[in-house]
């Protein structure tokens, strides 16, 4: 079974060696998505927009690969701290409608670029 990239311009590009999502078989993977803003390549310093932004972003690669968000059966969420748990979640289930993907949330002592939240996603094809 062979893999296929899936990149696109309504995401921020990679900042390693990574792609932006790898698509093999039946499964979708998306990488780590930090709340940079694909146009400006800044970040907002509130974490609900910031979550919104790494949302956007996931969604954007997705739809790149004919996916959508109701798709995404596990999600990964890291944040630098757990007190913003409650408006991280707030922003996170306006993504789904009412049937949410399994999820798994960190505190991690720090983010690339300064970020207070990076989330990833699997999807089912």
């Amino acid at each position: 079974m062979s893999k296929t990239i899936i990149n696109t311009e309504n995401a921020p590009a990679a900042i390693g060696p990574y792609s932006q999502a790898v698509r093999h078989g039946d499964t979708i993977y998306v990488s780590g998505q930090l709340p940079l803003n694909p146009e400006t390549k800044q970040m907002d310093e509130d974490v609900s927009r910031q979550t919104e932004q790494s949302m956007n972003n996931i969604k954007a690669i997705l739809q790149e690969a004919g996916v959508s968000m109701e798709r995404v059966v596990r999600c990964g969420i890291f944040v630098t701290d757990l007190a913003d748990f409650a408006a991280v979640n707030e922003v996170y289930a306006t993504f789904f409608e009412g049937d949410y993907p399994a999820r798994a949330t960190v505190q991690v002592a720090a983010l690339p670029l300064g970020a207070k939240v990076e989330i990833d996603a699997i999807a089912a094809v």
